[in-house]
């Protein structure tokens, strides 16, 4: 069916020729008293009800959104008083222009929040702006009905029923079923980013309260989506199926990586900050998801741990019961130094530092009699073990070199002690005299 402009050249000549210039000009002031009331009260309304950082409702300021929404409550406030005594055409053309401002800046408010920002995120947003737009000119130019008739025309016939699918129809269904996913996805956002700032609950437990939520919230997304537009969900027993036997062979691994992760939340054995040491990498734990777990080396370098691993195998947990650990500095000494001073002095090192704890005390011992000197060791201990022990060694080290020479303790050099015995064909030397 072929488009006809008739409803557009009606609309243009009605629109200059059905009201007069008094009435005109009535109807730019309303909109005009409706932009700058709209204005006004966004900003009161956004300025008075201040919402708690522990919600968030979406991206950016929710002031862009209200003021095209409360503009437009105003504009068809002035529609229906001006209406009883004239034409209201540019009031109509106004509001059509607001209501596809409001559901623009609403997608960018609310898919903001659910997408993260990227290439994808402007390509929807864009969609978006580009069918808002086409839509509201069609509407005003009075074209928007013989667009639906022509999208209706064009169908086809599917299964056994015979049921008649449009164009018209599928879009229907393809938006509804967008519009369905966006909005229980982002109150299942709102939901995780609630529970993610509860401080009250560990963070292993909310981290699980927030994968539960999403996954209901994309699950309810589908099953509501569905049917609205026209699938049986009886079908996906079908498909859930075919999942199973998946399961049972192809996809263990990762059923078992995802099923280990609930188990490694759920049993509180891992926490995100603690330092761990797993397949001989020590580093802290940085984020703990669905599948894998993220432990970041004091090197810099973040490793990808299946979660299966941290259940099957053994992981050495430095903070298990208590952020505290010990670090162990060797030092010797030589046979002639005063040993206890030295002690001392290892103990007043250990004080000087910032990072070493008073609580449990510094210890300096007498390890073992050694072939070059008496060994020491000094045992520090620090609750921050994430930061590492590399720059910690080299501080207590360089402060001992230091106290240790002005203390006068000497630090041994491998020493080898060398005897020469004489023998017979020493000359001008008895055999049993000694050098």
């Amino acid at each position: 069916m072929a488009l006809s402009l008739d409803a557009a050249v009606d609309f243009v000549r009605e629109a200059a020729t059905s009201a007069t210039p008094a009435e005109w000009l009535w109807q730019l002031a309303a909109i005009g008293m409706a932009l700058i009331l709209g204005f006004f009260t966004s900003r009161a309304v956004c300025h008075r009800i201040r919402v708690s950082p522990r919600w968030k409702f979406g991206k950016g300021d929710f002031e862009r959104v209200a003021l095209p929404l409360f503009t437009l409550a105003f504009v068809a406030l002035a529609e229906i008083i001006l209406g009883r005594f004239q034409t209201v055409v540019l009031v109509n053309i106004v509001k059509s222009l607001l209501m596809a401002l409001a559901i623009i800046r609403a997608a960018v408010f609310i898919l903001g929040h659910i997408i993260p920002e990227g290439a994808f995120l402007r390509i929807v947003v864009r969609a978006i702006a580009w069918v808002a737009w086409i839509a509201v000119v069609l509407h005003v130019t009075g074209l928007l009905p013989d667009v639906v008739a022509a999208l209706n025309d064009v169908g086809f016939t599917i299964g056994k029923s015979k049921q008649h699918v449009t164009l018209w129809l599928f879009l229907q269904g393809l938006t509804a079923l967008g519009v369905t996913l966006a909005i229980t996805m982002w109150l299942g956002r709102i939901t995780e980013t609630r529970v993610l700032a509860a401080e009250t609950l560990q963070m292993s437990t909310r981290i699980v309260i927030a994968k539960v939520v999403r996954a209901v919230a994309v699950l309810l997304a589908i099953l509501v989506a569905l049917p609205m537009v026209g699938i049986d969900i009886t079908a996906l027993s079908i498909f859930s199926g075919a999942v199973g036997v998946g399961l049972g062979f192809g996809l263990q691994k990762i059923a078992s990586n995802y099923v280990s992760g609930f188990i490694v939340l759920l049993d509180r054995s891992l926490r995100i900050g603690d330092v761990v040491t797993v397949d001989g990498r020590k580093g802290e734990v940085k984020a703990i998801e669905s599948r894998y777990t993220v432990i970041r080396g004091l090197d810099g370098v973040e490793s990808i741990v299946p979660n299966e691993t941290l259940i099957t195998q053994t992981v050495s947990h430095h903070t298990y019961s208590d952020p505290k650990v010990s670090v162990v500095i060797a030092v010797s000494v030589a046979y002639e130094s005063d040993v206890a001073k030295a002690c001392e002095v290892l103990l007043e090192v250990a004080k000087r530092h910032k990072r070493v704890l008073d609580e449990p005390a510094s210890a300096a011992l007498v390890k073992e009699f050694g072939d070059n000197g008496i060994d020491l060791s000094l045992t520090v201990w620090i609750a921050d073990p994430a930061v590492g022990e590399g720059r910690l060694r080299s501080d207590l080290l360089l402060d001992i070199l230091a106290s240790f020479k002005a203390h006068g303790i000497e630090i041994p050099y491998p020493r080898r002690d060398v005897r020469i015995l004489a023998t017979a064909e020493t000359p001008g030397k008895p055999a049993n005299s000694r050098i």
